[in-house]
Order: structure tokens, then C-alpha cells, then sequence
């Protein structure tokens, strides 16, 4: 038994409370208050020297495996022209590693003064190895001639790759990455996703949920992540990228969907977000819907009878308004009281799909870093949506209807950062949309639990919980939103115990022995 002591504790409940006191036992929660039980008169102290406490942070939609890949690996988000990547590239080969593809993430032509996307032409001035970059949404990527020229022809067949620049879009892309993919040894991946998991807590996430099934064979992925989540500290809801219902019922998996093969359009980055209207500076173009309306139905009926969540991706408002249908006509079919059917971005939301998403009893998995995303600034946003940008994450309006939101990342898109996320909330471009500080940290930690089910044992500082706690050097709801992106992470408690990282653990040494010995390099 520990007393925790010496902190604003922030509980986060419906009913927020702020109390002084909290005692561990067996890693829960079993007192909070003012003033400390008899019980507790001799046992173990923990002054937390005048901090801040709050629940652990969720992350309610990211892409793990991708993003443990890439934070291992090489990262192009800052650089500021072609020269600057020539020599990131460089520095990358200079360590040595023994790739037999390099792997980067991030270029985006916002953030360098070309203000285009590097080509085939651009790569191979740079290196003659293999070498791809995959573009800042995640959904498009470049190679160079020696990284095209080791892809087998039938990728090179399809329509979605343009020989002229070297780009893989669409399938093209999903083909081009699960065949990079293969040339990664299982214990590097897996070493990965340890680096990547301790990268987590440092942002004090203790709850991820995953959307995985693609840039890996045979949904390798899928089993992997589900596979360390028995050794990882953080615990890991897997969403399986599939409309493929049977393969998620073998799992027994109890929820489906995420981006990709659920994803019901495309990204503002590449302009293939499906709207309503035309684009704003392009009256040809609307998006693309990459399924029939018939298609998405037969889908989430299927899912929906099995008793699966469901969970898709849509940012326009068109992919947005074909979810809701969708949802409608499948809980028609089979009502469910507590489905918690999850809409993933919900970018471009009317007062009308707020209400019916509502009424329905959808949940929204949105990301509030997308308002200041230095890859996708807010002007290029104003450029192609015009007056509909006062739309764009209408956070209190959301709230205001009764939608349960919780926001994440989309890592690897943009980097996991809880802090930057909740003051993006309170700070929205659009100041009718900002919400207030206690309701952003729900957006983070209880509301992401209510995501996955997870709220009797997650998501609050409440008795029956578990001790999953961050230490923060400021109490959030006394600053102004504006400085709320000062706040420092201190410390992440799992359990009752402070994350020292897992070298230093260990179960996580001996989950990391039964890898080595499971998957021999």
C-alpha cells in the first residue's frame, strides 16, 4: 500500500473531483479524499512535491507498428529544403545499419521552401540505395530508381504508381510498403515496438488503441501488436483493418475497422477526402468515395450482427454522411443499446451529422493536433474548403450534442503528444469550437476509455481503478489555455509503480527473451 501525496489530484469523473490524497493497493485505487483513513497512518509515503495528477492519457487512434517503425527509424518531418534531407539522408546511412531499404516518413511540401514533393529525380540524386519516403498523411510515398527497380512488376503495374515521379498511391502504396516490409527482421520490429512503447510513456500514454492490417504480410501486424501487448506496459485495444468480418471472428477479436481497407475516403493532403460540394479552388473535383453506399451497408450490417464495434475512417463530409447511413440502417437491422460504433477523424461535421451521430450513439475518435499541423498548415486547409473551415473539428459543438469524443494522434502522422492535443482543444482556430481544459482532459483520458470499453478501470482517478496516474509540473486547470503547451510530463505510474523505461524491467526483459528465442534473427 502507497498514500500518494502533495498533488492536485484532477479525477476527470463526470463529476469532477480535486482532492489531496490517493492510496495504491495491489496496483488499483482504493481511497482519493481530503483526509486519509486510520488504515493508513503507517504506510509507505510518496510526496509528489506540489504536482499536478491526472489519469493516464489514451491515444484513441494511432497506427503502432507504423509508427515504432518509423520512430526507429528516419524521420523527414523538419526538414526545410531538399539540402536538408540530402543530409538527413546521409547522416541516416552514416550509422550503419544493415537495411536493405531505407524508410522515411514525413516530407510534406508545406514545410520546405520548394514547396513541392520530392520526385524519383530528387531521390536519386541523393543515394543509389533503395530508398522510399512515405508522405506526412500516410497515405502516398516516393522511391527512387533503385527502390522502384527491386519492386516486382505486378506493383509496378498498377494504376496507383506514376512512373514519371516515382509516387505509389492507393493500392500501389499498400503493395509497395507490405513488400518493404518483409525485408524487416521480426526481433528489429519487435525491438521497435519496445522503443516506441517507452516513447509513449514519456508522453504519459498508458491506453493506445491501434488501428492495424496493413503495411505488412499477412496482416502480420495485426498478431504482432496483439502479441507484445501480453509485455508492453501500456495496454492496446487492436483495430483490425479489414472489412473482412471472418478474419476478425477467427481472431476473436471484438472490434473491427481503423483507416485503409475501411476507410470510406482520403485526406485533405491529397485532396481525395470526399465533400459535398467541390473543392474550393478546384469546382471538378469532390473527393472520392472508395466504396459503394451498398458496399459500406453490407459491411457494418455484417459487423454489427456479430456483435463486432465498428470503427471508420471518414473525413469529409460525404464519407461522413455515408458512415451515418451506413450506422443507421445496420442498427435498424440489429439494434444495440451499447455498440459504441466509432467514427474515425469526423474532420467536416455539420450541425445535422452531429445531431444524427448523436442520436445514433456514435463515438468520435478525432485528432485535435490536425489544427496545428505544421505538415497541413490551416491556410492550405482554407485554400481547398474555403467558408467550411469554421467546420472543421467542431469540438464544443460535438460535446454540446452529447457525443462522446477522445482524441489521439494518428501516429505516425503526427507525433503522440497529449499536452500539444489538449491545447490544441482549448485553442481551436475557430474560438466558438474551443473547449474548456477539463473537458480536453476528458477528450484524453476518461472519454478514450469509454472508447474501448475500458471506463470501470481506466480513465479517472477513482476508487475500483487502476493506478495509472501522470505527474504533470503545472495543474492545467490553473493557466491560461493559451500556456497550456508549457506543461510538462514528469512522470508516468502504471499500477501504482513510476515508469523508469523497460530496461529497467523486468517482465519486460523476459517478454523480450521469449521474443528472441520465438522469432530467431
Amino acid at each position: 500500500m502507497r498514500v500518494f501525496k502533495h498533488a492536485d489530484f484532477i479525477s476527470c469523473e463526470d463529476k469532477n473531483r480535486i482532492f489531496k490524497y490517493l492510496v495504491e493497493k495491489n496496483g488499483e485505487i482504493i481511497f482519493t479524499g481530503d483526509h486519509l483513513p486510520d488504515v493508513c497512518a503507517n504506510v509507505e509515503l510518496v510526496d509528489l512535491k506540489n504536482r499536478c495528477v491526472i489519469p493516464a492519457f489514451a491515444d484513441t487512434h494511432m497506427h503502432f507498428a507504423s509508427f515504432a517503425f518509423f520512430n526507429s527509424s528516419l524521420d523527414c518531418r523538419d526538414v526545410g529544403d531538399f539540402a536538408q534531407l540530402d543530409e538527413k539522408i546521409h547522416k541516416y546511412i552514416a550509422l550503419g545499419k544493415k537495411e536493405k531499404v531505407i524508410l522515411g516518413f514525413g516530407c510534406s511540401a508545406h514545410t520546405v521552401k520548394e514547396k513541392r514533393l520530392p520526385e524519383r529525380r530528387d531521390l536519386d540524386k541523393i543515394t543509389k540505395q533503395p530508398l522510399m519516403i512515405v508522405k506526412y498523411d500516410g497515405h502516398a510515398s516516393v522511391g527512387n530508381s533503385a527502390m522502384i527497380k527491386s519492386l516486382p512488376a505486378s506493383i509496378l503495374a498498377d494504376p496507383g504508381f506514376d512512373k514519371e515521379t516515382g509516387w505509389f498511391y492507393l493500392n500501389a502504396f499498400y503493395k509497395a510498403i507490405n513488400n518493404i516490409s518483409q525485408s524487416v527482421s521480426l526481433p528489429a520490429l519487435f525491438r521497435n515496438m519496445i522503443a516506441g512503447s517507452d516513447y509513449l510513456a514519456g508522453k504519459g500514454i498508458s491506453l493506445v488503441h491501434t488501428s492495424e492490417g496493413v503495411g505488412f504480410p499477412l496482416d502480420l501486424d495485426v498478431d504482432m501488436v496483439r502479441f507484445a501487448n501480453r509485455g508492453l506496459p501500456q495496454k492496446f485495444h487492436v483495430y483490425f483493418q479489414t472489412m473482412n468480418v471472418k478474419k476478425v471472428l477467427r481472431r476473436k477479436m471484438p472490434c473491427i475497422g481503423g483507416c485503409f481497407a475501411t476507410a470510406l475516403d482520403g485526406c485533405f493532403g491529397s485532396e481525395d477526402a470526399a465533400l459535398k460540394e467541390p473543392y474550393s479552388h478546384n469546382p471538378k473535383s469532390v473527393g472520392t468515395l472508395f466504396y459503394s453506399q451498398q458496399q459500406v451497408n453490407d459491411f457494418v450490417k455484417a459487423a454489427n450482427r456479430r456483435g463486432l464495434q465498428i470503427a471508420m475512417h471518414a473525413i469529409g463530409d460525404a464519407a461522413i454522411g455515408q458512415a451515418l447511413i451506413a450506422f443507421e440502417l445496420a442498427l435498424i437491422d440489429f439494434p444495440r443499446e451499447d455498440h459504441r460504433h466509432i467514427i474515425i477523424h469526423a474532420d467536416l461535421m455539420n450541425p445535422a451529422m452531429i445531431e444524427k451521430a448523436a442520436k445514433l450513439g456514435i463515438c468520435i475518435a478525432l485528432q485535435t493536433p490536425f489544427l496545428y499541423w505544421q505538415q497541413e498548415p490551416m491556410e492550405y486547409l482554407q485554400k481547398i474548403l474555403g467558408d467550411r473551415i469554421k467546420n472543421l473539428i467542431p469540438l464544443k459543438s460535438m460535446l454540446a450534442s452529447g457525443l462522446v469524443i477522445a482524441s489521439g494522434s494518428d501516429a505516425p502522422c503526427t507525433l503522440p503528444d497529449p499536452i500539444a492535443s489538449i491545447y490544441a482543444a482549448c485553442n481551436h482556430p475557430n474560438p466558438q469550437e474551443s473547449v474548456s481544459v477539463l473537458d480536453a482532459l476528458r477528450m484524453h483520458t476518461s472519454a478514450g476509455a469509454k472508447l474501448s470499453f475500458d471506463e470501470n478501470r481506466r480513465g479517472t482517478l477513482a476508487e475500483g481503478t487502476l493506478a495509472d496516474f501522470v505527474v504533470l509540473d503545472q495543474n492545467p486547470l490553473k493557466i491560461p489555455a493559451e500556456k497550456l503547451n508549457t506543461i510538462k510530463v514528469e512522470a508516468l505510474y502504471l499500477k501504482g509503480e513510476k515508469y523508469t523505461g523497460q530496461e529497467h524491467r523486468g517482465s519486460a526483459g523476459l517478454f523480450f527473451d521469449s521474443l528472441k528465442n520465438a522469432y530467431p534473427s
